[in-house]
């Protein structure tokens, strides 16, 4: 059911952390073997890390603090020590975690979701990760993320009154030296870095309780670490459930809110409550995934357009798809199939509004689906996309059912499979401007990649913040690779400006990274097909029969 692949060149495949310090952490390297399947676009080949004395166009992760010994990277170093160093409730300060895009700020909300979707696809296709090589390796990236977001609130305690929610930023007043405002090598910020804490944000916690909950999941052999992460996750998802506290984490703070604002939050509890329900087998967690109020409140059946497009601000077509997993493979029955069906039934529309044949969403000419209407960096939206629908056809494989309907039509799965692996075509080179947006990947990819440490050369000398601005500006490509970056990407019409002052076209950003690194893990046949149907589900206790009314709906059958 894989498209012909079209790709037989060596190529690298993505996990760089748009942050800006780093530890060369390669997810795939190297040539695409002759004996190879044709039919097999994504294998990842096993790879190596590289050496600090010969430094390859490898695929690396970025971090923010202080790096680890096995650092290969000679164009970054140590960065943000100081991070937080005035906050009363954080020994050690906030040192750590990425930076994101090509700022040196830390923005903690698309930081978890980030970590969520690298957990998610971890625990589903860890058989893959192990076949090339790179399980280890996911769990350090993973590892680094959670480490940081236990420091930005008291994950010891039982009760917190606030929450770190972001490290640096700008006011955008282009006067003020700040991550904006001046454009240094992340080793040599020299301006101020507010910490930006709340006292109120059921967005971002909830979010944080994912990360934290998914990744206990994928840390369940490390028992102290994994006991850690959930405590951590009860504790600020107890903080997000607040009534009190209900008001969006970005709410009048112009350091948040013009840069990764959130519309709302109740998604954000479907997300949270699902991802502790499995991580620990508390039915709470499961009772407020599936009460009315949250799909009310969410607007999850509401039929809008935007809400089946998954990104760092909307968890909806992702959990619903997570919690339609339940109902799939272990079938609860009463009292939760009532609630369970139409989320089944909505990510089913999900999956339909993908396929061009309906023209729910407009596509470009060169074929890539505008999923935020034609609107600038459309391929973070792209990859989150693809991923789910990999997943969703996984899903569907597993129960053994041949395909899903759209209206009255039956559709088989091969046709959402066809959209996920040609949306990772289009973003890899099948493309009218027959260019890779992944650097590093092809022979044609972006050289003005918007990122400060990438445009900087390495030459031992500091430059000052608005001394990095001839840098900005330069005319030259990068000095230095961000390998494995995939960039913001084209217009509404296939067309790309390599040009590293324009963002919109050139940025790449954390989250867009996750979703890529799940997309193209999913679609991989290195390790077989399909997915880890079990481990997700061991802290659930067996499910018993249950008395139910006559009008409750029966259980599902594939």
């Amino acid at each position: 059911m894989y498209g012909r692949n079209h790709w037989t060149l060596c190529w690298y495949i993505a996990i760089a952390f748009l942050v800006n310090a780093s530890l060369p952490i390669t997810i795939a390297k190297g040539t695409l073997p002759e004996h190879k399947s044709p039919d097999d676009p994504y294998t990842l080949a096993h790879s190596t890390r590289p050496s600090s004395s010969s430094m390859p166009r490898n695929v690396t992760l970025i971090l923010s603090g202080k790096l680890p010994n096995n650092n290969g990277i000679p164009w970054r170093g140590d960065s943000g020590l100081n991070d937080g160093n005035t906050t009363t409730d954080v020994t050690g300060g906030l040192v750590g975690g990425y930076y994101d895009a090509g700022d040196n700020a830390k923005f903690h909300f698309p930081m978890s979701y980030a970590m969520t979707m690298l957990s998610w696809s971890l625990i589903e296709y860890n058989h893959k990760y192990k076949a090339i090589g790179e399980y280890d390796h996911i769990r350090e990236i993973i590892k680094w993320g959670t480490d940081y977001l236990l420091l930005t609130f008291n994950s010891s305690a039982n009760k917190i009154y606030q929450i770190h929610a972001q490290v640096g930023g700008s006011l955008n007043d282009y006067s003020v030296p700040d991550d904006h405002y001046c454009w240094q090598r992340p080793e040599d910020m020299d301006y101020p870095r507010p910490v930006q804490t709340i006292a109120a944000g059921p967005d971002l916690a909830a979010e944080m309780a994912a990360a934290l909950a998914a990744a206990s999941i994928v840390f369940k052999d490390i028992t102290s670490y994994s006991k850690k992460l959930i405590k951590g996750a009860q504790t600020v998802f107890s903080f997000a459930r607040d009534v009190g506290r209900r008001r969006r984490y970005c709410q009048g703070n112009p350091y948040i809110e013009s840069i990764y604002n959130s519309s709302g939050y109740f998604d954000e509890y479907m997300w949270g409550s699902a991802w502790l329900y499995y991580a620990t087998g508390n039915v709470s967690y499961i009772s407020l995934a599936t009460n009315p109020g949250m799909p009310k409140n969410s607007k999850a059946f509401s039929g809008i357009v935007d809400l089946s497009v998954p990104s760092w601000d909307n968890k909806l077509p992702a959990v619903m798809l997570l919690l339609t997993r339940l109902r799939i493979f272990l079938n609860p029955g009463y009292p939760y199939e009532g609630m369970l069906i139409k989320y089944h039934n909505t990510t089913t529309l999900t999956m339909c509004s993908y396929i061009k044949l309906f023209r729910v969403f407009n596509w470009t000419r060169g074929g890539m689906i505008q999923l935020n209407h034609g609107r600038p960096q459309p391929l973070q939206y792209v990859a989150n996309a693809a991923f789910l629908a990999s997943l969703f056809v996984d899903y569907m494989n597993a129960t053994g059912a041949p395909g899903f309907f759209c209206g009255p039509n039956f559709y088989s799965l091969d046709m959402l499979q066809r959209f996920a692996t040609s949306q990772m075509d289009y973003i890899l080179g099948k493309n009218p401007m027959k260019m890779s947006f992944v650097v590093g990947f092809g022979n044609k990819f972006p050289r003005y990649v918007h990122h400060r440490g990438a445009s900087i050369p390495h030459d031992h000398k500091k430059y000052s913040c608005t001394g990095g601005w001839k840098w900005r500006d330069s005319r030259n490509p990068n000095p230095n690779n961000i390998t494995g970056a995939m960039v913001g990407g084209p217009d509404q019409f296939d067309q790309f400006r390599d040009v590293r002052s324009n963002y919109n076209y050139t940025e790449p950003t954390l989250a867009g990274n996750a979703g890529l690194v799940a997309a193209l893990v999913s679609l991989t046949s290195s390790g077989g097909h399909g997915i880890d149907e079990k481990s997700i589900f061991s802290e659930i206790p067996p499910f018993f029969p249950q008395s139910s009314p006559a009008s409750a709906p029966a259980p599902w059958k594939p």
